[in-house]
């Protein structure tokens, strides 16, 4: 039997007509009375004698500068200190503004008075850096405005819209106010029980949003983004990893630590037909496993999840000619039926462009995120038709994320301090798996740092040149 609703449910604070001027109607309220202090504390002793002809003008100037002085830096103090009181009021100033200059209200005329008969019911509501508006849907002459209040909401209040959600009789918009602030470092990247932790609010649920889809142009933070999920999955997975770089880039340097790194075409192309080949074998192997269960996916079985990351993917399109339709049927496959198996692909371009990615595969990538600057038609090639508002911030690692619902989030990759050496990172982390799986070691990887291999490769060339 259905649960009743709660009668009584606290939606946060009721938007008013009064509200209109909320922030001076507060300032008013709270500086009038010190200003009065200060003022009749320096004009204590005239006061006291009720000697009137003491009075002095100049001073009276002088002291009401001072007062004004104490008020403005209370002013400024409490603007510091409670900044977020003060944005909880700026805020609903501006919905009551909002509600008022929309005309989402019924006035009414009281003799040569007009007065507000009904306003719409609209609730604010602020936690931490999470931002509720909840709107009454009572199927009023306004309700088609107050259902489509994304875009206002996210410009004005300049927060980003991550949940939209419908009970009976309203409509809640959950929004992050001041994102940035649930960026995390690259040491608090966690993965757990099939799911990676992006942001304080994002993480990833890979075993329910299977592959995931990057975009991003030179300069946004698309290649960092990579490196920290190969080094999360190392360092804290069983996982095997397939890793391509047809540009020949920043990944291809992982070669030296990783097996399973390409570059060539022909490689990427017979390492992603095995990786799909492995996926249909594990299936069968999945059939006979002792903890079988229908329904069930590998990790219930304890088997490790494969992850397929291919860097620049529509460089390596255009450079395979006819094996195109091969490798998109193979994407194909992998896309429709790794999730049970534990099998995933990370694809990442500067644009996903439909020529290169199909729309039925591209569907298949639940998690999507474009970082960077992209045109607006990338972001609609990412996130389909939207009547998102696109925002740009120089900030490297910015973007949008996507995890398959109708709001679309600002997203900030992982932040990484400009010390941390990924291959010296990578290194430790597939040293202390033991992955037998390793590169076999040559004489310069063993004979000290990077800089002194590179120093000896060089005398060895020149040396060489020489003979």
């Amino acid at each position: 039997m259905r649960k009743p609703p709660k009668l009584f449910v606290r939606r946060g604070k009721r938007i008013r007509a009064r509200h209109r001027s909320l922030v001076l109607r507060f300032a008013l309220m709270t500086l009038t009375p010190l200003f009065l202090s200060v003022a009749v504390l320096l004009h204590l002793r005239m006061l006291m004698a009720q000697d009137w002809s003491r009075f002095s003008l100049p001073y009276f100037l002088i002291s009401s500068a001072l007062a004004l002085m104490v008020c403005a830096s209370a002013a400024f103090l409490y603007r510091r200190y409670r900044y977020d009181s003060h944005k909880q009021r700026e805020h609903r100033q501006k919905l009551a503004r909002l509600i008022l200059d929309n005309g989402w209200c019924e006035r009414e005329r009281v003799g040569k008075r007009e007065r507000i008969r009904r306003f719409a019911r609209m609730w604010y509501r602020k936690r931490a850096h999470l931002v509720t508006v909840a709107v009454a849907l009572d199927m009023g002459k306004h309700q088609e405005q107050l259902l489509q209040l994304e875009t206002r909401l996210e410009t004005g209040l300049y927060c980003e819209l991550i949940d939209k959600a419908f009970e009976d009789g309203y409509l809640t918009y959950t929004l992050l106010y001041d994102s940035i602030h649930g960026r995390i470092s690259i040491d608090k990247v966690t993965v757990r029980d099939g799911s990676m932790k992006l942001m304080e609010t994002v993480a990833w649920a890979f075993d329910e949003m299977p592959h995931m889809l990057v975009a991003g142009g030179t300069g946004g933070g698309k290649t960092y983004f990579l490196l920290t999920i190969i080094y999360a999955l190392l360092r804290q997975t069983n996982a095997v990893l397939t890793i391509c770089d047809p540009k020949i880039s920043a990944l291809i340097d992982l070669n030296t630590i990783l097996p399973d790194v390409y570059s060539d075409p022909t490689d990427i192309t017979e390492s992603l037909v095995r990786f799909h080949a492995d996926m249909l074998q594990r299936y069968e192997d999945m059939k006979v496993h002792p903890n079988y269960e229908t329904g069930k996916n590998y990790a219930h079985m304890g088997l490790e999840p494969h992850f397929f990351i291919l860097d620049e993917f529509v460089a390596y399109l255009g450079r395979i000619g006819r094996e195109k339709e091969k490798v998109l049927e193979t994407l194909r496959g992998i896309a429709m039926m790794g999730r049970q198996a534990g099998y995933f692909l990370i694809l990442a371009c500067q644009r996903p462009d439909g020529r290169f990615l199909e729309t039925d595969i591209r569907d298949q990538f639940n998690f999507r995120v474009a970082l960077g600057q992209l045109s607006e038609h990338g972001y609609n090639m990412m996130f389909g038709e939207t009547k998102k508002t696109f925002l740009q911030k120089p900030i490297k690692g910015r973007g949008y994320y996507s995890n398959g619902r109708e709001v679309i989030p600002e997203f900030y990759a992982p932040y990484v301090p400009p010390d941390f050496s990924f291959l010296d990172e990578i290194r430790v982390a597939v040293e202390e798996r033991g992955d037998d799986r390793m590169p076999a070691p040559t004489i310069e990887m063993e004979c000290g740092t990077d800089a002194e291999i590179q120093e000896k490769s060089r005398a060895c060339q020149a040396t060489n040149k020489a003979e």
